[in-house]
């Protein structure tokens, strides 16, 4: 879990980045099959996409998460283990920005054939069997050993700092 402002933007920053790329480039075979183009179109949404998501995931989606989390499903036991804490958090923040940003995505492609309702469902549970194995499985691991190498340089050059202070005083 990040312990400061500098922690959560590089770990949201490479969250949403990555998950946002997948999942675009995904959504885009999806709608236009594997094509030529489909890497420039990838592109093309990408940006879009990435800013959504990173202003639900720390304004909506996040606090949100965290506090459902904690409130309900976090007990006394997971308390003790804070890889279930990260798995608990993480189920729900994908739960959560699939149902937000499969909306996003249907209004950006103009995606409202048919029945609203059905073609929404739709979008989600494709969007969903991707994402979460993707946050569980690789996206979510590889931000949190970037957070852990980040959060172990800062312990370390505290540690340096209060053995610099005890040496002055």
């Amino acid at each position: 879990m990040p312990r400061n402002v500098k922690e959560e933007v590089v770990f949201t920053a490479i969250m949403a980045g990555l998950m946002v790329f997948v999942m675009v480039c995904y959504n885009v075979i999806l709608v236009q099959g594997f094509t030529k183009g489909f890497m420039l179109n990838s592109i093309k949404e990408y940006p879009g996409g990435l800013l959504v998501a990173i202003i639900l995931d720390l304004l909506v989606v996040g606090p949100i998460a965290k506090k459902l989390a904690f409130k309900y499903i976090i007990n006394d036991y997971m308390k003790k283990n804070v890889v279930l804490i990260g798995i608990t958090i993480s189920v729900l923040m994908v739960l959560g920005m699939v149902s937000c940003m499969s909306l996003f995505g249907m209004i950006m492609a103009h995606n409202f054939g048919g029945n609203l309702l059905l073609t929404y469902l739709h979008t989600w549970g494709f969007n969903l069997i991707v994402a979460l194995p993707l946050q569980l499985l690789i996206v979510g691991p590889i931000a949190r050993a970037v957070l852990g190498i980040m959060q172990s340089a800062a312990d370390k050059k505290q540690t340096e700092q209060e053995s610099i202070s005890e040496e002055i005083d």
